[in-house]
């Protein structure tokens, strides 16, 4: 049996709003039609009072047959109530966006309201269509979503197979002398990397967005984790203060030629068109905060804490790192959800009148309808920390598995098939264990992968501590993992800013290594897909995009360099500098790390030694000033393994050319009859007498595999 979801149930036939602040004055559904002008406003105006719904005191709905609608027609509407906020007396009614919405029309904003309420209070319209007798989901003209055309999902590739790419939702572009333009990446311009039909929108001038091109595809990936895709308040950035968790975000399905957003109709073409390609989509989920949300009026008090130091006994008002006063939440300029109060009220899930946490079930709904409506395949729960309460951490990763799993047993997948296929994972930068032997995750960023994998590629530390570092970067088992499901590595996450968290270009360069740039970036990629763990690549960072914006101190931060300097694919382009003028020197490069890069990934997605744990060293050799480890990876129970010997020093084969003078690996797994080895990057074959002693060269890695 599917899991139960009785709010949206109730939602296909009715107008309800769920546990807004108890008051006198009963909510309203102010409902119209969109009219076109400067500005834009609501036609024919209605207002119906919800009524309370039988044995619920916090649940209000009109039934949308009574409403006067007209079949076919798309509609507006906001729900008016009382204000809760307890700062702002008296308290006065507003117009506030349907906080379970499936559509929101920012063209569209509720009327200002007098100070203290300023012009970033004005809610924007939600949307929905009234067809057959059912509401049904729509964007503001009327597209829908279509899958009809999406496969099983037992085509899609196991949680051992992965090569994640994470994809930010705005992206830029050098487009004048010395200015950076930044604009929005939308659904589409994705679609462009993935569909060979299709092309790009606000970005459709890119060679990678042409038609006739699949990026993505040709890269090799396959899995895409979007950088927060729910509606946001911010532009032109990543969307990490959601304000509309079940909308997707009205922005990245507005292409600028377009008079209305088709966020719906494109998200959903996006997801089935990458599983046709083999593709799976993680929603990066941002559950701790919000801003502007609409709970933040009808009440919030029940779903929301405003000063975690406040009150230092209040159980909402600590991350899950501790009770000390250095732990207090922070929701980074949003306002903090409550997952640890409870009240008696309507249970938007089961439909029972019980104990509930409001901001608990608000996102379990959230979550519901992603993996049901825009059947995303897995999770990344932002934040971890300052969500804070693992039992709600465990529950929001069960109902995602499990609305996977009802969606697999619709296509007839077995429960096996399934639970290779979904994945829950979740970043805490510390890295607490207990989440995943207490079964709260499926699995956490490695953010200790990034540290080593930086620290080894520059040669840090005396050999023993070198050779501890390169064993743990490559076996994330040393660090507590006890599966590389469990683990996503990376070389750099959208998160660039502080020490050592730029992109892996300005990583390099930072530490004067711009004429080893090539080779240093070719080792980390080596590392990161040939190690124990789930690979994740920064959108660019696979042909060395850098930063062009910094802060005054030169440094990148939340407003120089993260999220207003994202993805730049015009790098890939022959161009100039942003001087206009100069002639860019850098593709040849880039384009040789992105062909490097894309032979590993399809190599780590394609190779059953990739996607187990078995590791072993083979060689160590610290010699004479040498860094050399050779690494096996699978190779038992009569499975072909991968081989890695990488070079993390300046040491060179003498006269390469001559055979005496080779490097000599004399613990190389034997050769079967009949087979011959390939080195990878190369894609060569190297012939018999040549296998375990082959010249090397400074700061290089070789990777072979059977023939």
């Amino acid at each position: 049996m599917a899991l139960a979801a009785d709010l949206l149930d109730r939602k296909k036939t009715q107008f309800v709003l769920w546990h807004a602040k108890s008051s006198t004055n009963p909510p309203v559904l102010v409902i119209g039609t969109f009219q076109p002008g400067n500005p834009p406003a609501l036609a024919n105006s209605t207002r119906f009072p919800l009524a309370p719904v039988s044995g619920f005191g916090d649940l209000f709905a009109v039934a949308a047959a009574d409403c006067q609608l007209t079949d076919g027609q798309v509609y507006h509407y906001w729900f008016e109530a009382d204000d809760s906020d307890p700062t702002r007396v008296p308290a006065k009614r507003v117009l506030c966006t349907d906080p379970l919405a499936y559509t929101v029309d920012w063209r569209l904003l509720a009327p200002r309201l007098p100070l203290p309420f300023t012009a970033e209070d004005r809610q924007p319209a939600a949307v929905i269509k009234w067809q057959g007798g059912v509401l049904v989901p729509t964007d503001p003209a009327g597209e829908e979503s279509d899958f009809s055309a999406d496969p099983s999902p037992v085509t899609l590739a196991t949680n051992a197979q992965l090569v994640i790419y994470e994809m930010p939702t705005a992206w830029s572009r050098i487009s004048e002398p010395d200015d950076l333009d930044i604009g929005v990446g939308t659904f589409q311009d994705v679609l462009a990397l993935v569909d060979v039909n299709a092309a790009g929108a606000n970005f459709d001038d890119l060679g990678v967005t042409q038609v006739g091109q699949q990026y993505l595809v040709d890269l090799g990936i396959n899995a895409i984790e979007l950088l927060p895709p729910a509606d946001s308040f911010f532009k032109r950035d990543w969307g990490y203060d959601t304000s509309h968790f079940l909308g997707p975000d009205a922005e990245l399905g507005f292409p600028a030629e377009y008079s209305s957003s088709t966020a719906n109709q494109d998200l959903a073409k996006l997801v089935c068109t990458g599983h046709q390609k083999g593709i799976r989509f993680f929603i990066d989920a941002v559950m701790a905060f919000a801003r502007y949300e609409a709970y933040q009026y009808l009440n919030l008090d029940d779903f929301y804490i405003t000063d975690p130091g406040a009150d230092l006994s209040d159980p909402d008002s600590h991350t899950s790192r501790g009770t000390g006063i250095d732990n207090l939440r922070n929701g980074f300029g949003s306002v903090l959800f409550r997952y640890a109060l409870f009240v008696n009220g309507y249970d938007p899930i089961t439909g029972a009148n019980t104990s509930i946490s409001p901001g608990r079930q608000l996102m379990l709904s959230f979550i519901t309808r992603w993996m049901r409506d825009f059947r995303f395949d897995g999770v990344r729960m932002d934040s971890v920390e300052n969500v804070s309460n693992w039992d709600f951490v465990q529950e929001f990763k069960d109902r995602a598995r499990g609305l996977f799993q009802d969606r697999c047993a619709a296509a007839g997948v077995s429960a096996a098939d399934a639970n290779e296929r979904v994945l829950v994972v979740g970043e805490e930068l510390n890295e607490p264990m207990d989440l995943l032997t207490q079964n709260r995750l499926d699995g956490l960023w490695n953010n200790d992968f990034r540290g080593l994998v930086r620290s080894v590629i520059i040669g840090e530390g005396d050999n023993q501590s070198f050779e501890q570092n390169v064993r743990t970067m490559i076996d994330c088992r040393a660090l507590g993992f006890t599966d590389g499901s469990q683990a996503v590595n990376y070389i750099t996450s959208h998160d660039v800013e502080g020490f050592r968290r730029e992109r892996l270009y300005n990583f390099l360069l930072n530490n004067q290594l711009e004429n080893d740039l090539q080779r240093r970036a070719q080792l980390a990629f080596v590392c990161l897909l040939t190690a124990v763990g789930i690979p994740m690549i920064l959108a660019g960072d696979e042909f060395a995009d850098q930063h062009d914006r910094f802060d005054e101190n030169g440094n990148v931060d939340q407003a120089g360099g993260k999220q207003v300097d994202p993805v730049n694919y015009s790098r890939l382009d022959d161009g100039v500098l942003s001087d206009g003028v100069t002639p860019d020197p850098m593709p040849p490069l880039r384009r040789a790390i992105l062909n490097y890069v894309s032979t590993l990934i399809k190599l780590r997605t394609t190779h059953p030694a990739l996607a187990v744990n078995d590791t072993n060293f083979i060689q160590t050799d610290f010699n004479d000033n040498k860094r050399v480890l050779v690494w096996q990876r699978g190779g038992l129970n009569g499975q072909d393994p991968v081989v890695v010997l990488a070079n993390f020093s300046d040491f060179v084969t003498a006269n390469p050319t001559d055979p005496s003078s080779v490097y000599v690996v004399p613990n190389w797994p034997a050769t079967p009859p009949g087979r011959q080895w390939r080195e990878v990057t190369q894609n060569r074959d190297v012939p018999d007498d040549w296998i375990g002693r082959e010249p090397i060269f400074a700061w290089e890695a070789k990777v072979y595999t059977l023939k």
